[in-house]
Formats: structure tokens, C-alpha cells, sequence
């Protein structure tokens, strides 16, 4: 047995809230580690004790080895929870926490080193008999060996990160005239995401479903699958909707699926929580695609329906215990699906967001679980993953639970940066996902479907409560538990929604109630008439400044009052600036002044969130001067270079 009592939780946002949280539970002491960025954040506060590890940036502060483990000494904690991300497949970090006599709570470190190659680890279950897809694993990484070996596979390609996930690294090859430039950016962005540029070659599955087995072995050599969960619904390979158990995957194919995750896991003598991720094809085949050697984001929905802690037993294994349930002891019950909140404009290529949280609110509701890192008043940082929170609903079967997690969604309130909610509630409400048939081509497949704008009453509505809040803030009359009724003159509105369209707004005299909580953030607006019954519309809402933040469960709206401001309503869209469009570092600049670009041509490079970022240039023209250089900290809307239009 190994004893412990106090975890340092080597990681931030909503994983390191879920750690303390069962960790306290358990009677377990808790330390957290934080970055300058994230001082005052959800995690740090709910520890019992907290670290600074180093500034922003992951590099010197997540990512510092030396550091995490200097915490672990200042503060006397004698074992060490990753969560998922950053360290948590480091096995170099695993060694250090061993040789420092802190008990990693995770795999040894000679396994995650094996299957955090995603070359080596195909290599190593092909030798046990699991099914892999064709492709190349090969040593020789030179950029004109892998593309002699991707003219032999043929299109469509995949070309992966060997080390990492999460779509970083990762590009889907359709016309080998592009080949060179896409190995060459999936391998920067790999070194920059994992400090490995080393790649691997697969033929593409066309439409394939992708799903995931949680397995869980101990120190005894005992070993299990706790049911799959279906990881099909990626945007960017990016998950973005989980669900289990999946609609598609038949008792006998999860049984053989199953009972090749645990050989995978004995194969490398594991230990702890693990994933083994499969593509499956249209007639059932199924082909290794990488083992994660952790606690998966997507847990939640394998707790739900076994009715488990996975954290839980983490911390038994850890310690020594063996697995509290044999295998056929594990019974899958219910439905549960997970959606993941991010901070990202889903109708604008997925761009990531940055800003204020000016208000987070929720609603407690029978089978919805909620996982979220942050809360009132937090700041979304351009240094970490757009994710904000994991929203799950849980019921008997899966139509309820879509209906669960549709109700809670449109009660899941953020005021301040924009977020896909409303992307995610046309996901999971349309035909294809609810006939349980979406596989990883079902967003690019219907991206018409994705639409950003509300509906024209919507919009009409919600402008409304923005001029009657506006006028009634202007007025110094809002108050806890406040009440109106305005009449008479018109009232004119102007402003700008989220700082493009511009609405004039006029109250043609018309009688308006309203109810205000504002302490609550919470309006209630209706029209007042004599001969018919009025719809009472309700908002949540936050004013900062000349800013007016308004949410009506379907979208959430930014106005600026520009009511008493000049008259300068000219689009800046096609001006010839190139801006960054979140805070970021600037990785290349790819003209110079003089040049002459076309709309459309990529004209530099900016890295934000894990991910890079191609900026394209807006109109034909001549590059007049450049702003800023490689390797810069831009902030958000910081300019970048200027285009001059070419004459006509």
C-alpha cells in the first residue's frame, strides 16, 4: 500500500475543480498550482492551499516540471493528480514525481512514454493482434521520405501528430499538391503543441464513428472496460459532443472492442484510468487509433451511467487498493450525454474568445451535472483552451436525456465573451444526432444547418429590453427588485451589436412593464395591452459601462450605446487592416511592405489557445507597412500590418 494524504493538483479550470472536490470527499488534503493569469481562479480558491508555479504563459509555469515539483516540496504534498492536458502524459514528469518521492496518481511512467507514441504504440498493438489502420509509423521522418510513403497510401490521408491530440498536429490530405505545405504546418504546430514534430500516416476512414473504451487496471495486474463512449460530433478533430453508452455499438461489438482495450492495457503493464480511442467503420470494423493515458475530458458520462467515481478509484489504485468492481460486476444503466462549453465563435471557423466573465449562471436541475473551472468575474485568457465548462445530462434513456441537456443548456448563462451554446443546442436538436446516426463528418456535412443569427421577433425583442434597460440605467432607477411602467414620448435608441450591425431602436409610445432584479441579473419585459394577453420575456443581463450584455436562453447579445456618440457607422470590414483576432503570439508574418496580396491570401500567423490561426488579408492590394513582429504578445484587435486597396 502507498500512503498519502495531501494531492497537489498539477493542472487548472474545471479538471482541477473536479479533483479537489472528490479528493476533499475522500478526506484528502489539496494544494493548487496557478500561473500569474490564474491568481484568483475557481481552483485556487477552493484548495486548501495554493502554489504560484510561474507567469501566463504554460511553458514557464503548467508545462515547467521543475517548477510543479518545487510546489509539491513547499507545500508537503506527498502525491501528485495531473488531471488531463499538460503533464498528464509527460512520462518524464511521471520519473520526476517518482524520483522525488511523490506518488504519481497515474500510470508508470514506461507506459505512458509507450503509448504517448502514437508510432510506437501502433507498433506495439499490432504485435498483440489489434487492428490498426494502414498507413506509416516509420522512423524516417524526413519531409521527402513521408511524402514518397503518402503517395503510396493515397488520398485521403490523415497526417497526425505522433505525440499529441486534440487536432493539433493534425491535417486531413485531399489533393497531394498540397501535401509538402501540410506536413510542414502539422509539424510546426506539433512542436509548438508538444515539443515533437514526429508524424505519422494514415488512410483516411471516411465517415467513420469514433469511439472510446474507459479501462481501468490496477497494481495487482487486474484489469477492465467500463463501456465506450461515442466521441463522433468533432469540430476541428476536436471533440465536442460525447454521449454513452453510443447508439451505434451493439453488445457484441462493445464486448469485442472491450476485451482489445484491456489486452492494450496489460500489453504495457498499466496502471490507473486509460482510454483506448477506435475508429469504427460503417460495417462495424474497428481499427486502434491511440491509447490516452489518463482521465478523459468526457469521463463524466461513464460515471453517470455506472454509477461510479472514476476519481474516486484513481485515488484507491493509487494507493495500493485494487479495483473496487470485478468485470462482471459493471453494469451500464441510462443514458448520459456531455456537451463542452467553449469560449469560440462557432459561425466564425470556431475562433476562440477572450474577455470578462461578467456573469455565469446556472440552473440545479435532476440529472444535469455541471463541471465548469470558472464563475462571476473570471477572465478568459488566451494562454489556455477555450473550454470553459462540461454540461451532462443524465436519464433513463437517451431522448430524455437530450431534452435534459437542451433545458439546461439554454439555462447556462455566460455574459461578458461569446460561447457556442447556441451552436451546441442545434447540434444536439438536429434529426441526424437525435436518430443517434451523426459519425465525424456530421458538422462539416450539414454546415449550412449551423445558423448564427436569431429569429427576426428575437433580435426585435431582445433590442427592446436592451433600450428600456439602457434608458432606465440612464436614469440611475434600476435597484434590487425594481418595477416600471413606461409610456409616452418615442424614445431612440442607437447602438451596435456586438460592435458591427447597428440598430436604431424606437419606442413608438407604446406601454412597457418591466421587472429587475439586479443583484440577479434578471429582467422580466412585457408590452402592456388592453385586448390581449402579452408573453412576460425574460433576460439575464449585465451592464458594464456604455456595454449591455443580454441573454434570452437562445443567444446572447453585446450592445453598445452609441445613442450621444458621432454618427461614424462605416464598417471596418475590407479596410486593409490585419488585426489579431484574440490575444495571442504572433507566429509568422508572411509578407513584406511592398508586397502585393489578393483577398483571401494568408498573410500571417497568430497562436492562440493551442492552436494556429491563419490571418488573410481582405482586399486586393499592396502591403504599406507592418506593425508588429514575429514573436510578439498581441492583444486582441492589436494591428498587425496595413493593406493599401489597388486601385480599380
Amino acid at each position: 500500500m502507498t500512503e498519502f494524504s495531501k494531492i497537489l493538483i498539477a493542472n487548472r479550470g474545471e479538471i482541477a475543480v473536479r479533483v479537489i472536490r472528490t479528493a476533499k470527499k475522500l478526506g484528502y488534503f489539496t494544494v493548487a498550482v496557478y500561473s500569474d493569469a490564474d491568481a484568483d481562479a475557481l481552483h485556487v480558491q477552493l484548495a486548501d492551499e495554493a502554489v504560484r508555479i510561474g507567469p501566463s504563459n504554460v511553458g514557464e509555469s503548467y508545462l515547467h516540471i521543475d517548477n510543479i515539483i518545487a510546489a509539491a516540496k513547499v507545500s508537503g504534498a506527498d502525491a501528485v493528480h495531473p488531471g488531463y492536458g499538460f503533464l498528464s502524459e509527460n512520462s518524464d514528469f511521471a520519473a520526476a514525481c517518482a524520483h522525488n518521492n511523490l506518488c504519481f496518481i497515474g500510470p508508470p511512467a514506461a507506459a505512458i512514454e509507450l503509448m504517448g507514441s502514437k508510432r510506437l504504440s501502433k507498433l506495439a498493438v499490432e504485435k498483440a493482434g489489434v487492428p490498426t489502420v494502414p498507413g506509416y509509423d516509420g522512423a524516417d521522418q524526413s519531409i521527402d521520405n513521408l511524402i514518397q510513403q503518402a503517395e503510396r497510401i493515397g488520398t485521403p490521408l490523415m497526417i497526425k501528430a505522433s505525440a499529441g491530440g486534440g487536432g493539433r498536429g493534425m491535417r486531413l490530405v485531399n489533393d497531394l499538391a498540397s501535401l509538402k505545405q501540410e506536413l510542414s504546418s502539422a509539424r510546426s504546430e506539433a512542436e509548438n503543441a508538444f515539443g515533437s514534430g514526429e508524424l505519422i500516416l494514415e488512410k483516411a476512414i471516411q465517415n467513420p464513428r469514433h469511439i472510446e473504451i474507459q479501462i481501468f487496471a490496477d497494481q495487482q495486474g487486474n484489469a477492465v472496460y467500463l463501456g465506450e463512449r461515442d466521441c463522433s460530433v468533432q469540430r476541428r478533430h476536436q471533440k465536442v459532443v460525447e454521449e454513452a453508452p453510443s447508439p451505434f455499438v451493439s453488445p457484441e461489438l462493445r464486448a469485442s472492442m472491450g476485451a482489445c482495450a484491456v489486452k492494450v492495457a496489460k500489453l504495457c503493464d498499466y496502471v490507473g484510468a486509460g482510454t483506448v480511442e477506435f475508429l469504427v467503420d460503417e460495417d462495424g470494423k474497428f481499427y486502434f487509433l491511440e491509447m490516452n493515458t489518463r482521465l478523459q475530458v468526457e469521463h463524466p458520462v461513464t460515471e453517470l451511467i455506472t454509477g461510479t467515481d472514476l476519481v474516486e478509484w484513481q485515488l484507491r489504485v493509487a494507493g495500493g487498493e485494487a479495483l473496487p468492481l470485478a468485470q462482471e460486476h459493471i453494469r451500464l444503466q441510462g443514458h448520459a450525454i456531455e456537451v463542452r462549453l467553449y469560449a469560440e465563435d462557432a459561425y466564425q471557423h470556431y475562433l476562440p474568445q477572450t474577455g470578462p466573465v461578467y456573469l455565469w449562471h446556472t440552473e440545479e436541475q435532476a440529472g444535469v451535472r455541471i463541471d465548469s473551472g470558472i464563475r462571476s468575474g473570471s477572465h478568459i485568457s488566451s494562454h489556455y483552451d477555450p473550454m470553459l465548462a462540461k454540461i451532462i445530462a443524465y436519464g433513463p434513456d437517451r431522448t430524455t436525456a437530450i431534452r435534459k441537456l437542451d433545458r439546461a443548456l439554454a439555462n447556462t448563462v455566460v455574459l461578458g465573451t461569446q460561447t457556442n451554446r447556441r451552436f451546441l443546442r442545434q447540434l444536439i436538436q438536429h434529426p441526424q444526432f437525435k436518430a443517434g446516426q451523426a459519425t465525424t463528418a456530421f458538422i462539416n456535412e450539414h454546415a449550412d444547418d449551423w445558423q448564427a443569427a436569431s429569429t427576426q421577433q428575437e433580435q426585435d425583442a431582445a433590442a427592446v429590453a436592451a433600450a428600456l434597460l439602457h434608458t432606465t440605467h440612464q436614469s440611475s432607477s434600476l435597484g434590487a427588485g425594481s418595477s416600471f411602467r413606461l409610456t409616452g414620448a418615442n424614445q431612440t435608441y442607437s447602438c451596435r451589436v456586438r460592435g458591427h450591425q447597428w440598430l436604431d431602436i424606437t419606442i413608438l409610445g407604446a406601454c412597457y412593464r418591466l421587472k429587475v432584479d439586479i443583484n440577479g441579473h434578471q429582467a422580466t419585459i412585457w408590452q402592456q395591452t388592453t385586448h390581449q394577453p402579452t408573453l412576460e420575456r425574460r433576460y439575464h443581463f449585465h451592464i458594464q459601462g456604455s456595454e449591455l450584455y443580454l441573454d434570452n436562453s437562445e443567444q446572447a447579445y453585446r450592445f453598445e450605446d452609441q445613442t450621444h456618440a458621432p454618427s461614424a457607422k462605416a464598417s471596418s470590414q475590407g479596410s486593409g487592416k490585419i488585426v489579431a483576432p484574440m490575444d495571442g503570439n504572433l507566429m509568422a508574418i508572411l509578407v513584406e511592405p511592398g508586397a502585393s496580396v489578393k483577398e483571401g491570401d494568408v498573410v500571417a500567423v497568430v497562436e492562440a489557445m493551442k492552436m494556429e490561426h491563419q490571418l488573410r488579408a481582405s482586399i486586393d492590394g499592396t502591403v504599406s507597412s507592418v506593425e508588429a513582429s514575429v514573436g510578439d504578445q498581441l492583444k486582441a484587435r492589436q494591428l498587425i500590418l496595413l493593406i493599401n486597396r489597388e486601385n480599380s
